[in-house]
């Protein structure tokens, strides 16, 4: 049984005559939508369909938690519009939109994108929009009765956390943020409430002072952990997933569940935490501060939403997969291919056929013209689509445009942006550099190929079995196995570098049978002199490659061992260094400084943290905005260059490598404490 039909069960059980279940999932507009977010609403959607399934009537209730305060800039919004730090506080959906697109606000443009790409996969959710929730009064009786309870409810939040509760800190306590009149931040503080908890006195920081009547003015917002369990009593939710983080003891979860039932007399729903998502290989172009490499968008540029779907659904909520942007992709399209086909011809086992009920996009059919061939062929014709048709004829698997067209695309952008390396085109010259390293009965072997290639007139199983047979042709027949596979291996990597400049690439036979003959066959006769226009390419190429040395760092020799510290340090006192992840959003070159780069980061607080580190003869600005470090964030303040330094990086300093920052992948959150 699929974890998502498990699940499923599990809700039926506690309430079997619900007229209508409700999963829930919501994020936050805070930029573009992250792949791993994307997790969040796959694991409700595929328990909606096991619901269904099993004859229930259910649906996807997804929440744009646009309502919430705009906490940092992303990299790519603060590129193409420096003055947007004076938002944060303001909540997404007052947020200006900085591109130039017909959405008004902040809130609608990454909610537009993201909806964009929801169709696709062809997911129906019904939206709720939190800012016209909280502002229409809907949620007006449920603040009421939260500032009422406000005692207990911080005794719950207390309960949950390990610092111990200050002197004054829960009569000080409330669980809503009033959205200032006159600066429209939450950077509020409520300094007195009416008995009836209908009234209430705040100032700002911005330096106004006002009034607020919950029962009139609604530009107010629970705190997170007191909002969520309201909303799941308001829409009666049944299921909702959440991160590990969420899932962890004494994390959101487990204080909103106590909320929920001892507050809102709700009892909470079933929850459901699920692991990060990876990522391998570069993104290429697609990576650095244009901030969208993590979004489902991208991923539909390189994956078929029902391979995307298959990735989610094969794996359990617990259990971690990769989006694969190495070659990797290859694989998990063979794997998606085979279990879909064998769905499709009635092999599949019942396992596979529930994986494969949670990809279905609509009605769509698919085609599974082999990704591998399309990456291998389609570089060597340069996509060209009625070429690309003849090879495939040529090799006797007839596929036209409409069945290969789609998966064309994909494979064209990953090796374009993704995995360039593994272009294949032909040379436009003969390799004289490779060809003159080889042995005597190495070219005697370039030589046979050519001579055969030349005459024509062969099928693919003759080529096939002459190319295994020419190492033995040339060497003797008298070899052993052993022998005879390492000279056949060792013949094709020379002909894929003659050919593609590469030791190995498409399988060769299907290679030399599909490709015109024509295209190739001059680059392996070397029965005349170089050309001079062969000798010019060759100089240019060792210039290119001079070219590039010389842009690199060149490191010394390593430096000599340094002992170990003999004095030793106590648990306690490491436990004093508060290391923290942050990501670094800015970073600016120090006009009084030859060394020095001044980093602003996100350093998880809410609140942007400034540093000053030498490297600046290792990095660029651009190299390091979007990455992730670690610092050292209770080091004592320091001014450097006339700019404060409230932390320090760690680096790896030695002679071999000049000074490399220690960067940690994107999954781990800003503010994760290194113990």
């Amino acid at each position: 049984m699929h974890w998502s039909e498990m699940i499923a069960d599990r809700i039926i059980k506690r309430n079997p005559d619900k007229e209508e279940y409700v999963c829930a999932a919501g994020i936050s507009p805070s930029g573009s939508i992250h792949i791993g977010n994307f997790r969040d609403i796959a694991t409700s959607y595929f328990v909606v369909r096991a619901l269904i399934k099993k004859g229930k009537k259910a649906k996807l209730l997804f929440s744009w938690d646009e309502f919430d305060r705009m906490r940092k800039v992303p990299v790519n919004v603060a590129a193409i519009d420096s003055d947007m730090e004076k938002y944060i506080g303001c909540p997404y959906v007052d947020v200006k939109n900085p591109f130039d697109t017909e959405e008004k606000t902040y809130a609608e443009y990454f909610e537009h994108e993201f909806e964009r790409s929801i169709v696709k996969f062809g997911i129906d959710m019904d939206y709720r929009h939190q800012a016209e929730m909280y502002r229409s009064g809907k949620y007006t009786e449920h603040i009421l009765h939260s500032l009422k309870k406000r005692g207990e409810i911080f005794d719950i939040l207390a309960s949950h956390r390990t610092q111990p509760v200050q002197e004054g800190e829960r009569e000080n306590y409330y669980p809503v943020s009033i959205y200032c009149s006159e600066c429209g931040k939450d950077t509020t503080k409520i300094v007195s409430l009416s008995d009836d908890c209908t009234q209430a006195e705040y100032t700002c920081a911005c330096g106004h002072k006002g009034s607020f009547d919950f029962t009139k003015d609604f530009n107010c917002k629970l705190a997170w952990k007191i909002d969520w369990p309201m909303r799941w009593m308001y829409e009666g939710v049944d299921f909702e997933p959440g991160g590990k983080d969420h899932a962890s003891p004494h994390g959101s979860y487990d204080t909103s569940k106590d909320i929920a039932k001892k507050i809102f007399g709700y009892e909470p729903p079933l929850f459901q935490g699920y692991e990060f998502i990876g990522i391998k290989g570069t993104t290429g172009k697609m990576s650095g501060s244009s901030g969208l490499n993590l979004t489902p968008e991208t991923l539909l540029k390189i994956y078929e939403p029902e391979v995307i779907l298959w990735l989610y659904s094969k794996t359990e909520p617990l259990k971690a997969f990769d989006f694969c942007f190495d070659d990797g992709i290859l694989r998990q399209y063979f794997e998606f291919d085979k279990m879909y086909n064998a769905v499709k011809d009635g092999t599949a086992n019942e396992a596979q056929k529930d994986i494969m009920y949670n990809t279905t996009v609509g009605d769509r059919v698919l085609d599974t013209v082999p990704m591998s061939l399309l990456v291998q062929l389609g570089s060597v014709v340069d996509f060209n689509v009625p070429m690309l048709e003849t090879v495939f004829e040529k090799i006797g698997t007839p596929y036209k445009h409409e069945q290969f067209g789609a998966r064309l695309d994909k494979a064209k952008y990953w090796l374009e942006n993704c995995a360039p390396d593994q272009v294949n085109r032909l040379r436009t010259f003969r390799n004289w550099e490779i060809y003159e390293t080889l042995t005597e009965s190495q070219k005697a072997e370039v030589k046979a190929l050519f001579e055969f290639i030349s005459k024509g007139g062969y099928d693919l199983d003759e080529l096939n079995r002459k190319l295994y047979a020419i190492p033995k042709e040339i060497n003797g027949g008298d070899l052993d196995e052993k022998a005879l596979k390492s000279l056949q291996g060792t013949f094709f990597k020379n002909i894929y570098k003659l050919l593609i400049d590469k030791e190995k690439g498409p399988r060769l036979y299907l290679f030399l049978y599909a490709i015109d003959p024509q295209k190739y066959v001059g680059l392996l006769d070397f029965s005349y002199e170089k050309t001079a226009e062969e000798a010019n390419a060759e100089e240019d190429a060792k210039a290119e490659v001079i070219e590039e040395s010389e842009d690199k760092h060149v490191y010394g020799e390593a430096d000599t061992f340094v002992p170990f510290k003999e004095e030793q340090v106590s648990i306690d006192y490491f436990e004093k260094l508060d290391l923290r992840v942050c990501e670094i959003v800015k970073a600016q070159e120090i006009r009084k400084s030859h060394s020095c780069l001044k980093l602003t980061l996100n350093d998880g607080s809410g609140e942007n943290r400034t540093i000053v580190s030498s490297i600046k003869s290792e990095y660029t600005c651009e190299q390091l905005v979007g990455k992730k470090i670690i610092v050292i964030a209770n080091l004592e303040p320091a001014r450097f260059s006339g700019v404060q330094s409230d932390g320090m990086l760690l680096a790896a300093t030695n002679g071999a490598c000049g000074c490399q920052v220690v960067f940690l992948p994107d999954c781990v959150p800003a503010g994760t404490q290194i113990k």
